[in-house]
């Protein structure tokens, strides 16, 4: 099984349109067919407005697709308000959500409401009942069902199942005649089917809440009965995540220097400290749900409800999350519901021996690229195990957020392959797009933010889709963030094919303000892909193989290093001070982790010494790693007191191309970048909007950052009331070359 390739990047930009696109033909779409089930099938029905088709409904303000939630009463056009480009598609966006107000109010009339339909996991899937232990499984393309395991000796006829007219299977097993669950904890089961062609199949339960790999016996996971004696019980509330956040992506399993896969108690342990001390205040676990092969790096999920076993058990899981909640963190969680992996025997292909029991049959229901299942979003039974997917994680383990990965690939028909995106609108709103998966994604943004207020959502995303990020409520897709995928793309193809004398400051600064109007954005200057193999950190980039040899204290303090250190911090700060409404970094990078990541696989040899992180590095008080950590707490704990990532006022005052000096005011405070490098500028005029004293937060020429100390802290320095770079004020400062600071205004 191949790892996940990312969705093909058309260009390092994300796109806004800044002309209206023509409108153009509506996409095909199947509402969802009402039933008293809970067990529906989608199936098309009259044709609405449109090339939407479904059964006919009344108008899309009618009580009636409202149902009880008077907060989706409109006809979804409020984007249009204040994007007068999207009016060509004013049609579009009713029917979209006429779409969506159907799918809520059929949920509402056939399973109680959003909220008990979310909860199937509490009846799908093993549970100790008063009975015994209940077992139920949807397979509506087997003739017969019986679970099996180490409690009936793995007899087929020991404890048959029934189905109901929905494809629903279901069995009781009777408590002992003591009284006992009939079930030990940490036993194997497996549920077998004999398909409609006679066949008899095996396969882990779909709910699946623990699965084990024994890789002496076989690659194969094990689906295992977890029902501990004392489970753990949180000590501290969810979190509600703050409006400035400052992400730190973490893997479980590379989180040690060693060469293995380390645990969720080690790194509750060991890096949850470091996360608090850095002063983020969130972080997003990757790869926890269960995938047979590790270097998929978490992306092709075979258990949805299990967290990986390689780190440890469940309750380490819960114990990690509460911990970081006791710290003030929050914890999200990267979803991957765009795709499933393709194996058979311990994952969701051909569950019940049909190819299309939780995907679309053919090739609609296969990706080509990233060889894995697509899933049929238009149908009930599916829409109920992904929506109770994401309920799950968040009522049994109190996660505070989720990042959903490969956004792109789930909401167009191509899935991004080969495909440039120009920012046209009609990219976007033709038949393009999977209505569907799109929808879809409408109900889990409308259930999280419902159901628990304050919830985050992001949508890795490189199309640029309008609206992404507005509310449901509105109309949009109900993203809260973005990520701002071009950001990190703008600055490694910098570092690789641009001289330094030759950057842009017009073209930084647009690629870092380049967000849509109303839509919040998390940036980040390098995440998990840019270090993945072929690839290298960011440090890597700038210093390369002398981070072998002279990142000693004791060492040369070469040119390389020298600027590699410098670009470092005015990278991440410039970055951070003007690229979005919130902050990520990857585990590692903020303190210039060298090389690149590679996971265990045949092709290296099962190594894992690229699969780690050195934290050791950053612990050695001879190495020059520790600077680096400084000055990305000592921005971190900025953030914290200024909170600009979620200030309005941001106002980009000088890109002079010659100097190379660009400067901004965001959050109160006053931001100035010399990118040139070997000019240094005494007494350079910058235009301000406050007049008044202003004294030194941060400076990058800090000896505590490996700086030369050029830039005198201790220095106020009072604004001029005379207009420059179009601002009533300004300052004078001296700015070192390769140096950056950040000026406080203390009136």
């Amino acid at each position: 099984m191949a790892a996940k390739k990312k969705v093909v990047k058309p260009r390092s930009q994300e796109n806004t349109a800044s002309t209206a696109a023509a409108a153009g033909k509506e996409a095909d779409v199947a509402l969802p067919t009402p039933s008293k089930s809970p067990a529906a099938t989608s199936s098309p029905g009259s044709p609405v407005q449109g090339n939407f088709e479904g059964l006919p409904t009344k108008d899309s303000n009618s009580s009636y697709l409202s149902g009880s939630d008077p907060d989706i009463s409109g006809d979804g056009t409020d984007v249009i308000k204040s994007d007068i480009y999207l009016e060509d598609h004013r049609d579009y966006f009713g029917q979209r959500f006429a779409h969506f107000k159907r799918w809520v109010r059929d949920i509402e009339l056939n399973e109680g409401g959003i909220d008990k339909f979310s909860r199937a996991y509490e009846n799908f899937g093993l549970h100790v009942t008063a009975e015994g232990v209940r077992y139920r499984e949807w397979a509506p393309g087997a003739r017969e069902a019986s679970l099996v395991g180490d409690f009936n000796g793995w007899d087929v006829a020991a404890n048959p199942m029934t189905r109901n007219e929905f494809g629903v299977w279901e069995v009781v097993v009777p408590r002992t005649e003591a009284g006992d669950v009939p079930i030990a904890h940490g036993s194997h089961i497996k549920v077998t089917f004999v398909t409609g062609s006679g066949e008899r199949i095996y396969r882990l339960p779909a709910w699946s809440t623990y699965v084990t790999q024994d890789l002496s016996k076989s690659p194969v996971y094990e689906a295992v009965f977890y029902n501990p004696p004392n489970r753990y019980q949180p000590k501290h509330a969810r979190q509600t995540p703050a409006k400035d956040l400052r992400i730190y992506e973490a893997h479980v399993g590379i989180s040690s220097p060693e060469g293995r896969v380390a645990t969720f108690r080690e790194f509750t342990r060991d890096v949850l400290p470091m996360i608090s001390d850095l002063g983020y205040n969130a972080v997003q676990l990757m790869a926890v749900m269960e995938h047979a092969y590790y270097a998929s790096f978490g992306y092709q999920v075979t258990s949805f409800f299990a967290p990986s076993s390689r780190y440890g058990e469940p309750d380490d899981l819960r114990e990690l999350i509460d911990t970081a909640h006791g710290l003030g963190i929050s914890v999200f969680l990267d979803v991957v519901h765009s795709h499933a992996c393709n194996n058979v025997e311990d994952g969701l292909n051909q569950y019940d021996g049909t190819d299309h029991c939780y995907f679309h049959e053919g090739g609609r229901g296969r990706h080509e690229l990233w060889n894995s299942r697509l899933f049929n979003y238009g149908h009930h039974e599916v829409t109920r195990f992904l929506l109770s997917n994401l309920r799950y994680w968040v009522e049994e383990f109190g996660f505070d957020g989720f990042r959903f990965d490969g956004v792109t690939s789930m909401m167009y028909k191509h899935h991004g392959i080969a495909y440039g995106f120009s920012g046209h609108y009609n990219e976007y709103f033709t038949g393009n797009t999977d209505e569907e998966a799109v929808v879809y994604l409408m109900l889990a943004n409308y259930m999280c933010h419902k159901l628990y207020p304050g919830f985050v959502t992001i949508a890795e995303d490189v199309s640029g889709m309008p609206a992404l990020c507005r509310s449901v409520i509105e109309g949009g897709v109900g993203f809260d963030y973005r990520l701002t995928m071009s950001v990190p793309d703008m600055w490694i193809k910098l570092l690789k094919e641009s001289k330094d004398e030759d950057w842009s400051m017009e073209h930084i600064a647009h690629q870092l303000t380049n967000r849509r109007y109303q839509e919040r954005a998390i940036t980040y200057c390098e995440s998990h892909d840019q270090a993945l193999v072929g690839d290298k950190t960011l440090a890597f980039w700038l210093m390369d193989k002398e981070m072998y040899t002279n990142m000693s204290d004791l060492s040369e303090l070469t040119p390389t290093i020298e600027r590699g250190m410098a670009l470092h911090k005015m990278i991440r700060l410039v970055t951070c001070g003007l690229g979005g409404e919130g902050y990520m970094t990857f585990e590692g990078n903020e303190f210039g982790h060298p090389e690149w990541l590679d996971f265990p696989r045949e092709g290296n040899g099962s190594s894992f010494h690229y699969a780690r992180r050195q934290f050791n590095l950053v612990h050695d008080d001879m190495l020059r790693y520790k600077y680096l950590y400084r000055f990305d707490r000592a921005m971190m704990h900025l953030e914290q007191q200024h909170h600009w990532l979620s200030a309005h006022d941001q106002w980009v005052t000088l890109k002079h191309e010659g100097d190379k000096v660009l400067a901004f005011e965001r959050g109160g405070l006053l931001w100035i970048f010399n990118f040139h490098p070997t000019n240094s500028y005494s007494d350079y005029r910058v235009g301000v909007a406050w007049a008044g004293k202003y004294t030194v937060a941060l400076s990058t020429d800090d000896p505590q950052f490996m700086g030369q100390g050029r830039i005198d802290t201790s220095i106020a320095h009072f604004s001029t009331p005379l207009e420059w770079n179009g601002r009533p004020n300004f300052v004078q400062v001296y700015i070192p070359a390769r140096t950056a600071m950040v000026l406080r205004h203390e009136d």
